[in-house]
């Protein structure tokens, strides 16, 4: 039962510390992930918002081509492209599509489709591609697209996004918990049809 996954990137796809070493070496700190308890990172840090700003915009493609993927992601992925539509949605800026499509062809991930909306909101990108399921890492964006899409959201646990989440965001560990998950609800959704 083929079925069309909108999977963001940043958090999701690309290890939730990607940006870390780059925030140390930059601002000389000396952060982990669990310092990291808002998606605000400049309301967790004792940075400057402008100036952390102006400096993330000058280095976002460095982060992005660097980004280590995921533990897990790869050999789930590489699965799922056989069996289901990926669509890679980000609100990465469209000026970062080359590095962006470059990363997925270094880590030989293969993708039906990759969109970057340059903003949070991907709910109205979620619809127009008429997505399944999404796979996110941002809690408010998980919620908003359970919610207004109806449809299940795999919101990957980090220490930024652990408020409380409506029953159709279902919080996962790793991605061989979101694997098992998928697992049965495909398994559900094909029993659904036979008794229908």
């Amino acid at each position: 039962m083929q079925k069309r996954f909108g999977i963001d990137i940043d958090g999701t796809v690309t290890c939730p510390t990607s940006l870390i070493p780059h925030i140390n070496k930059e601002f000389q700190l000396n952060i982990t992930l669990d310092d990291l308890t808002e998606y605000e990172l400049t309301d967790c840090l004792q940075i400057e918002k402008e100036s952390f700003y102006k400096w993330f915009i000058k280095t976002e493609p460095v982060i992005y081509a660097e980004s280590p993927l995921a533990d897990g992601a790869k050999p789930i992925l590489s699965k799922w492209i056989k069996e289901h539509e990926l669509f890679f949605i980000s609100a990465r800026s469209q000026t970062l599509f080359d590095v962006t499509t470059k990363w997925f062809h270094t880590h030989d991930i293969q993708y039906h489709h990759i969109e970057l909306i340059g903003s949070h909101d991907k709910v109205g990108t979620a619809k127009k591609h008429n997505i399944d399921l999404f796979f996110e890492d941002k809690h408010d964006n998980a919620v908003d697209i359970s919610e207004e899409l109806n449809i299940p959201v795999i919101l990957f646990d980090t220490p930024y996004n652990r408020k409380p989440s409506p029953e159709n965001v279902i919080r996962v560990h790793s991605w061989e918990e979101a694997e098992n998950w998928v697992g049965n609800w495909i398994k559900v959704e094909k029993e659904m049809k036979k008794e229908a």
